[in-house]
């Protein structure tokens, strides 16, 4: 699957992908190893942690200066969108980024990162409505890959240590 991803026809095609599982399962990994190719192979492509996003949505709204900004975020072919779901977003950053979703939708690619299940996100998105359109836009005709539980971080260290304690 990864390897098919790879070879850009998702974002070719507008699609949107979503990395879903646990902290340290590699979702961050993969966002940013298909933007690369996907830079690679002549796309444009902006990588943005989710927090940063909304924070500079909601400043260019304050300055007057949000038509600008979504329409920066929507010129790019493939927006990686990175650590959804870690924070929870007040009802303006959420509608924020519905606005930047919305820009982008059926015209160029979303590839977020989330360690929260779709069920979860009511806890991002606390408006149902809004979370549920979220999602929408995020899943229509894209792929989901789940990326499990088990930490690969805590895994290396579980190993280290191990090695370690043998010599």
């Amino acid at each position: 699957m990864i390897h098919t991803l790879a070879k850009c026809e998702w974002i070719k095609k507008s699609l949107p992908l979503c990395l879903i599982g646990d902290s340290g399962t590699g979702k961050s990994h993969l966002l940013i190893a298909l933007g690369t190719e996907a830079a690679m192979a002549g796309y444009r492509v902006k990588y943005v942690l989710a927090t940063k996003l909304v924070n500079e949505l909601v400043e260019a709204a304050d300055e007057k200066q949000l038509t600008k900004t979504i329409a920066r975020y929507g010129r790019v072919d493939l927006l990686c969108i990175d650590e959804l779901g870690y924070m929870e977003l007040d009802r303006r950053g959420a509608e924020l980024l519905f606005q930047v979703l919305t820009e982008r939708e059926e015209k160029n690619s979303v590839a977020i990162a989330s360690n929260e299940s779709f069920s979860g996100w009511t806890k991002t998105f606390t408006d149902p409505r809004l979370c549920a359109a979220i999602v929408d836009r995020l899943t229509f005709g894209g792929n989901i890959i789940e990326t499990g539980t088990d930490s690969y971080r805590l895994a290396t260290t579980r190993a280290r240590a191990e090695q370690q304690a043998v010599v």
